[in-house]
């Protein structure tokens, strides 16, 4: 985001959230070249930087399924840090 303007942050971030909702890596792949192509004229070093980390924007995507929601979420580690602070007082 720090590479498209504040006024067009809102609605480029949409744009790239939807290449996470994608069924698969298959298709996430194909659904971040349409959005690299898309952000291509208005926001070129956005598109540049998106394409040149596909893979590890998409690296979650080669773990299993019921595994994608835990390395998406971030309960467990705050949770783990909550403890270790009362456990420390």
């Amino acid at each position: 985001m720090a590479q498209v303007p504040k006024g067009a942050q809102p609605p480029v971030a949409v744009l790239v959230r939807t290449i996470f909702a994608q069924p698969g890596q298959a298709a996430a792949r194909a659904h971040l070249r349409k959005v690299v192509v898309t952000l291509e004229h208005r926001h070129p070093k956005a598109a540049t930087l998106l394409a040149d980390a596909e893979e590890n924007v998409l690296a979650y995507m080669s773990f299993p399924e019921k595994h994608r929601r835990r390395l998406h979420s971030r309960n467990l580690l705050e949770r783990l840090h909550k403890e270790i602070k009362c456990r420390r007082t």
